[in-house]
Parts: structure tokens; C-alpha cells; sequence
């Protein structure tokens, strides 16, 4: 099977090398028009080109990878799908040629693949399980945020998407966020906000908000999202009359409090923990690399995603509520 990377950045060297983990028989090629990150990418032992149509011209492409920043998405995955490839994309964080494009897929009989990496996250699994079967209603209060500039700190956060109002930092985390809690605690139905601006970062947008959400359910949430706490944070409590646990984002810091015993219990989630040094330790690879094990076996054995296009357009509307 030949692979098609495109965008060279940190999280198209990601997938390379998940990619290379699920199957080392793949042929990946990768695409970007930065000669930098092409020359970087080569130390993968990859054959690199500076534009998917001198790709295209030379070989044929079963699938594509789409990892650059979110506003190119639309015009690159019309693109592969035109040319007969199936579609992994990263968050596109808006909805730019979403009708065009799940009609394209359908019509060429394509997988168009929506990465929504939270809910191939073994605790957001866990807390699904936990609400599914809790027989009475519950609340949650979540805080997910980080400083803007601590987000790439090798690059200047204006440099990239995050710096752009369309696609800024406060959107994105909405978009990872908002898929898994409406999976877990039922479809949003009522949203209530307040936002501000209370740094001096370079952005032209809100830099926190904090968000009421009422879920179909009967569920109900806060959500604290920003681009401003000096300390990178994903804190989540989630209680009712006989429910409490709490996540701190990382694979060790699920815990459920035994109200019998009054103590919290941690809870073991994973056999083995993938993390790269260079991310925070809520950055966990095995998710990275499930999402990867689903696309693939939507491509080769038929089964339908567990997040598409279709799911994300009514996200997108919600963020642009919220945004709004």
C-alpha cells in the first residue's frame, strides 16, 4: 500500500512514525513546500516532494494523510479524493467544503477519515462506560488550557494556524473537546457563555471562556477553555449523588472515589504507555496510533467511522456558537 503524508510539520512526522509502527511494509511519501521540513523528513527514509501534483504524476496513491494547517484542508482533500485516495485528515476547525466533500467520498466509494483522537483515549473510553451505565444524573466541571506560546515552542505562535482567527487556539481545543464529551454525556442542546480577552497575546480573538452546556441527557457540564494558564492543564471532575471521579489528562491520573471507603481508587488503564519526551505527559501516543488502526480498517474491511464529517459539521456549528 503506498501512503500519502502531506505536511511535513510535527504532527505529519507523527503519523510517519505511527504509520511505520502499524506497518512497516507501507510505502509512505511525503509532501510538503517547506524545503526545510522535507530535508528534516528524509531522515525518516522517505522519498519527499514539494507539491502532491508531482507526486500523483510519478506514482499512485492508495491513501493520504492530510496534516497540514486547518484552512488548507478542503482544497487538499477534494484533491486526493478526486485522485482515488482514501482520507485521513487531522481537524479541519471548520467547515469549509464539508457537503462537497462527504459527497465526493460517497460518490467514489472513498473512506473520508476525521481524526477525533480523545475517543480512542482509553480513560474517555472508561468515562462513557461510567455514565453509561450511572442511573442518575450527573454534572461535570472541566478546565482545559495552556499558555499560547508554551503550545510550539520552537516556532512563533503567530507563525502558525493557531494565530489566525478561523482556526485559533481556543477553537482547536473546542474542536478535540466538544466530540468526546458529546459522546460521553449526550448531544449539547443548550450552550451558555461568557469570554474575554485578559492577556496581551498578539491574537485578535478571545483567549478564555468559560461554557455551561446542557446535554440531551439531562447531563449537564462547565467548560473552562483558554490559551492563557502558564501551567498546561486538563482537569476534570465529574459527580452526582452516587458518582465522583476525576482525570488530570495524563494515563496514570484517572481516579474514582470509593464513597464507602472514602478514598479515591486509581484506576489502571493501559498495559503500556506510548509518550514522546518532547510533549506534555498529556499527550498520549497510543491514541495517535488507534485512530490510525481504525482508518485502516475502514479502508480494508468496510466499517464506518466512529467520527465523520457529518458529526463534526454540527460541532463546528456549536463552537460557532459558542465563538459567537
Amino acid at each position: 500500500m503506498k501512503v500519502m503524508v502531506v505536511g511535513l510539520g510535527s504532527m505529519g512526522k507523527r503519523r510517519i512514525r505511527l504509520l511505520r509502527k502499524y506497518d512497516t511494509t507501507i510505502q509512505i511519501f511525503g509532501v510538503d513546500t517547506n524545503v526545510e521540513r522535507r530535508e528534516k523528513a528524509e531522515e525518516y527514509d522517505i522519498e519527499v516532494f514539494d507539491s502532491i501534483d508531482h507526486l500523483i504524476a510519478s506514482s499512485t496513491i492508495d491513501c493520504a494523510f492530510v496534516c497540514t494547517a486547518p484552512l488548507s484542508h478542503n482544497e487538499i482533500i477534494k484533491k486526493c479524493l478526486n485522485n482515488g485516495m482514501h482520507v485521513f485528515t487531522e481537524l479541519n476547525l471548520v467547515a469549509d467544503g464539508y457537503d462537497e466533500n462527504i459527497a465526493l467520498a460517497k460518490e467514489r466509494k472513498l473512506v473520508l477519515f476525521l481524526s477525533s483522537t480523545f475517543l480512542f483515549r482509553e480513560e474517555v473510553k472508561e468515562i462513557r462506560n461510567i455514565v453509561k451505565n450511572t442511573n442518575h444524573l450527573l454534572n461535570y466541571s472541566y478546565h482545559v488550557g495552556q499558555y499560547l506560546p508554551d503550545w510550539h515552542p520552537w516556532e512563533n505562535y503567530t507563525d502558525f494556524f493557531v494565530g489566525d482567527k478561523r482556526s485559533n487556539g481556543c477553537r482547536e481545543i473546542f474542536a478535540i473537546e466538544l466530540p468526546w464529551l458529546t459522546e460521553a454525556f449526550g448531544k449539547i442542546v443548550n450552550v451558555a457563555v461568557v469570554k474575554s480577552k485578559i492577556t496581551e497575546l498578539n491574537v485578535d480573538y478571545n483567549d478564555n471562556y468559560l461554557v455551561i452546556l446542557q446535554h440531551e441527557s439531562g447531563h449537564k457540564g462547565m467548560l473552562a477553555v483558554d490559551v492563557v494558564s502558564r501551567k498546561a492543564v486538563r482537569n476534570l471532575e465529574v459527580f452526582g449523588e452516587n458518582t465522583y471521579f476525576c482525570w488530570d489528562g495524563s494515563p496514570e491520573g484517572f481516579m474514582v472515589y470509593d464513597y464507602d471507603k472514602k478514598v479515591d481508587v486509581n484506576v489502571k488503564l493501559y498495559k503500556e504507555i506510548d509518550q514522546l519526551d518532547n510533549y506534555s505527559n498529556y499527550i498520549v501516543e497510543n491514541a495517535y496510533f488507534n485512530e490510525i488502526v481504525s482508518f485502516f480498517d475502514c479502508v480494508l474491511n468496510g466499517r464506518l467511522p466512529c467520527y465523520d464529517f457529518a458529526k463534526d459539521k454540527e460541532i463546528l456549528k456549536i463552537i460557532d456558537e459558542i465563538e459567537g
